[in-house]
């Protein structure tokens, strides 16, 4: 039912744009109408599906890059607090810099190539995996560490059995998070320097006033955000059933 009842709501927002467009009169290169917008993805699928796939490549590498990254951060803060105390301030700081300030950067330091869009991915997506992890790591009840410990379990032990099951749901919410972002950041860093993704498509229709493009690659980019969280979310439920 709640199914169908964000179709309806995709329904609605569809006819309220088509009539705003009818009643104003607005040209295509101000609002297209959603029929125009549906014609340009019809027509230029090819083009739509080629910048697709560097954009998604860019999202995925950055997403696993910023998981397995997070991931270790977090275990460094809870196994070592001192690492903690120094480096937790400087995670925070890095998130009150806006990616736009960052970007041409990585692009200066790393080309136009992959790595400055996987990079830019991987700095966005840091910061929700690694709290995400770590509050779900410092949130064990102290009972079961206390219990491996009277067990004479290692660190490792404990750490497989007891940690990462029960710290598994913080982080399943994070990398949901981070799954939807991850498209994102790739088309930052295109914004900011690249020759090839959805990024790129965008300002090249922005420029020659094909808004009509730019709606259609818009609706790709959103399609490739659903795709990764429908996939990081079942992948995340079928491991918790595991536990």
């Amino acid at each position: 039912m709640k199914h169908w009842r964000g179709l309806v709501g995709i329904v609605l927002i569809l006819l309220i744009w088509q009539l705003l467009v009818s009643i104003e009169n607005l040209p295509p290169y101000l609002l297209p109408s959603p029929g125009l917008v549906l014609h340009t993805m019809l027509t230029h699928w090819q083009i739509l599906l080629t910048q697709t796939w560097p954009t998604a490549l860019e999202s995925i590498a950055g997403l696993l890059l910023a998981v397995g990254i997070g991931m270790f951060s977090a275990l460094i803060f809870i196994y070592f607090p001192p690492a903690r105390n120094w480096l937790l301030p400087s995670l925070v700081i890095s998130q009150a810099l806006p990616t736009f300030a960052i970007a041409p950067l990585l692009v200066v330091w790393l080309g136009y190539g992959l790595a400055s869009k996987i990079v830019t991915v991987m700095i966005i997506l840091f910061f929700p995996v690694t709290t995400a992890f770590y509050d779900g790591l410092s949130r064990i009840d102290e009972g079961w560490l206390d219990l491996a410990q009277t067990m004479q379990a290692t660190r490792f032990t404990a750490l497989r059995y007891i940690a990462l099951p029960a710290a598994l749901p913080a982080l399943a919410s994070g990398l949901r998070l981070a799954a939807v972002g991850a498209p994102l950041g790739a088309v930052i860093g295109e914004w900011v320097g690249a020759s090839q993704g959805l990024g790129y498509l965008m300002l090249n229709a922005n420029a020659r006033l094909q808004i009509d493009m730019m709606f259609a690659a818009l609706i790709w980019l959103v399609a490739l955000a659903l795709i990764l969280f429908f996939t990081v979310d079942w992948g995340m439920r079928w491991v918790l059933s595991k536990r």
